[in-house]
């Protein structure tokens, strides 16, 4: 079938975001700085736990992890993105809009389980303290990131196969930014309740299971901060789980408005709104997110932007010293 597939349609053109020609500048500014920002933000909160030791803990392992997914999968997005600002067509061949279908699926869904191994990662440190490194030790984190990656790893190929069992027969015009699921779904000329049905079990399994893992681990940190005497020792509790859960809720509730209500709900355009704000602007927060409440994280910038500086003086020394 995919072979047919090839033979009938070999490349697409996207829409991109919008198609009115005095917004296309502008628009393309606009999302080249959110893409720089996205890089600068997450490769720089990579760098400043790679090279702070104190930073080399379960949790910080979870949020380098995280900063890598949201950079990758604003990376397999954006720049195609930006092509469709300054080119009259934007066309992706049909290999590379089943690739970067791929990527975007993988990252998106492995985005959603690290978010949930960071919940229960908070959960082991708020409520058994004592038993954090046993508990949380490098075996266990390492077998957290393997399931991570792999539901990543098995929802994308699945996702990937069910649009592959498709066959487009003329129409190559995707009604989005993106090589999306449901706008190829829209385009396909034989699409059936069963894709659609594989769509919704697997996005249900996205989001479910995250999210009742998360709920859960919250459950247990609020009822054990519920016994805490002091409104310091609650305060101090639940302040480590505020980006935490600010960053969760931003991510599930765009996504489930964006895959799990019929599109007699929300128009495939509105979708596109929703995709938007979960591909782009959320990799492009959550840096933002975890550093500005995150004292750790200053103290991180704070060393490093003190090593370079120590660093420039030296050998701004070092040349005068030359030079007499």
């Amino acid at each position: 079938m995919a072979a047919n597939n090839t033979y009938s349609v070999t490349e697409f053109i996207l829409t991109g975001l919008t198609e009115q020609p005095g917004l296309q500048l502008p628009l393309f500014f606009l999302f080249l700085g959110f893409y720089v920002v996205t890089v600068v933000g997450n490769l720089g909160l990579i760098t400043l736990i790679v090279l702070n030791s104190h930073l080399h803990t379960p949790m910080y392992l979870f949020l380098f992890n995280l900063s890598f997914i949201d950079f990758s999968y604003s990376s397999a997005i954006i720049p195609k993105m930006l092509v469709s600002f300054v080119s009259k067509k934007n066309i992706i061949s049909y290999t590379g809009c089943m690739t970067q279908l791929f990527f975007f699926c993988f990252f998106v869904i492995s985005e959603a389980f690290i978010l949930s191994a960071m919940a229960y990662d908070r959960y082991v440190a708020i409520c058994k303290p004592l038993l954090y490194t046993v508990t949380m030790s490098p075996q266990v984190c390492l077998f957290l990131l393997l399931g991570v990656y792999g539901m990543g790893i098995w929802e994308a190929i699945a996702h990937t196969g069910n649009i592959l069992t498709l066959i487009f027969c003329g129409d190559s015009l995707v009604n989005h930014y993106m090589c999306d699921i449901l706008p190829l779904l829209e385009l396909s000329c034989n699409s059936s309740y069963m894709n659609l049905l594989v769509l919704f079990i697997l996005v249900a399994i996205t989001i479910v299971v995250p999210t009742v893992t998360i709920f859960l681990s919250y459950g247990f940190i609020l009822s054990s901060i519920s016994h805490i005497s002091s409104t310091e020792g609650r305060f101090k509790a639940f302040s480590t789980c505020g980006s935490h859960i600010i960053a969760v809720l931003l991510f599930f509730g765009s996504g489930t408005f964006a895959y799990l209500k019929p599109p007699s709900i929300i128009p495939l355009d509105q979708g596109k709104v929703c995709t938007l704000f979960y591909t782009i602007v959320i990799p492009m927060l959550n840096p933002l997110i975890y550093s500005l409440r995150n004292k750790d994280v200053k103290l991180a910038i704070k060393k490093t932007l003190g090593r370079i500086t120590c660093s420039c003086k030296n050998w701004k020394l070092r040349k005068g010293m030359r030079s007499f």
